[in-house]
């Protein structure tokens, strides 16, 4: 008993020391990992900001010639419906004059 007394404490201190290894080894790979994953985040960023000129100019052009579509339909469509409606009055004219 006297025996266990004596080797217990040791054995806690021993396994205690292996865990607070463990944890400092750990410790320093987790801010490893997190400074790669940083630098592959900033990467991402300077590429995501050179790129998004690009898209701003393509909304851009995309928004004006959708502009420039919607305006010329338009046109067309008041023509054509001026022209149907310019032969409808035509023909209720000349139905009332009869």
């Amino acid at each position: 008993m006297e025996a266990l007394s004596q080797a217990l404490p040791i054995i806690i201190y021993f396994l205690l020391i292996i865990i607070i290894i463990v944890g400092i080894v750990l410790g320093i790979k987790l801010i490893i990992t997190i400074d790669k994953v940083t630098k592959v985040i900033d990467s991402i960023d300077n590429k995501i900001e050179k790129v998004s000129p690009i898209f701003d100019t393509v909304a851009l052009v995309s928004n004006k010639m959708s502009g420039i579509v919607s305006t010329v339909f338009g046109t067309i469509e008041n023509l054509i419906v001026k022209l149907f409606f310019k032969n409808k009055k035509e023909e209720m004219e000349s139905d009332d004059d009869e």
